[in-house]
């Protein structure tokens, strides 16, 4: 795929990153629901509450920019959480697979926030970088629910 300008570039990883999103907003119930620690459980209904609200964002941003977002299948993380589902027996193995997801995320909102920040859209600047704190955040929780909850799986 050829981009004309940086501005396609950059709407073309905000329509990834809310194809991402929404297709999470399906697979965390799931997560949830298959955790048996009730802090991986409560972690993962915490972050669909925050992913709903990157996806308001993510619309609000691209309202601002005149692009409706919803028009494209993120692959990759349908790859993600396809992998991850033959994964969700043991909370080890739903870390695993939700830590790959924050991972996509981390790099997917540095991306458009840099962009955002070079073609002059301070308010989606904003957004995307209040989200990747949040993307930080839930991924510093699973390496810590990860250390407890890995230990355990090893005994």
């Amino acid at each position: 795929m050829n981009f004309s300008s940086l501005q396609d570039l950059y709407i073309e990883q905000l329509k990834d990153l809310h194809s991402a999103e929404t297709q999470l907003t399906k697979a965390l119930p799931k997560m949830a629901k298959a955790a048996t620690a009730p802090e991986l459980r409560t972690a993962f209904t915490a972050h669909l509450k925050e992913t709903e609200e990157q996806l308001l964002h993510l619309n609000q941003i691209g309202e601002n920019l005149g692009e409706s977002l919803d028009d494209h299948t993120c692959a990759t993380l349908e790859g993600l959480i396809e992998e991850g589902a033959e994964w969700m027996e043991e909370d080890a193995e739903l870390i695993a697979a939700a830590q790959r997801v924050e991972h996509y995320e981390i790099a997917g909102y540095s991306i458009v926030h840099n962009f955002a920040e070079v073609l002059g859209e301070e308010e989606a600047a904003e957004l995307s970088a209040e989200t990747l704190e949040e993307e930080e955040a839930a991924d510093a929780k699973l390496t810590a629910l990860a250390q407890s909850i890995n230990v355990a799986a090893e005994a």
